[in-house]
């Protein structure tokens, strides 16, 4: 198991997975964000809606904004739908996946 250098929990189950963190040769860097599964319909992917707030400068004030993130969801940690999840980013894995499921709460 691999030191990914984040102050995250390691997975307790094993995989071979060569776009793990963990237990392959994707290295993360970057920003890490945290979000809602909303879908786990593709394989080994995850739909992360991630909710912030913006400020206004204008009015001084805060708007609600969201955005769905697509994320490689490794076997080793296998998040579904409603889990809470940690996502860091890595290099471009296809045309829409820039981020990896580092952990799930």
């Amino acid at each position: 198991m691999r030191d990914i250098g984040l102050n995250v929990k390691a997975p307790e189950k094993e995989c071979d997975d060569i776009n793990c963190p963990f237990h392959g040769t994707l290295p993360v860097r970057g920003q890490i964000l945290e979000g809602e599964v909303v879908s786990d319909k593709a394989p080994k992917t995850v739909v992360v809606l991630r909710s912030y707030l913006k400020k206004i400068a204008k009015y001084d004030r805060y708007e609600k904004r969201q955005s769905k993130i697509h994320a490689y969801n490794p076997p080793c940690i296998n998040a579904k739908v409603g889990d809470i999840v940690k996502i860091a980013e890595c290099r471009p894995l296809s045309k829409t996946k820039s981020f990896v499921v580092v952990e799930k709460r």
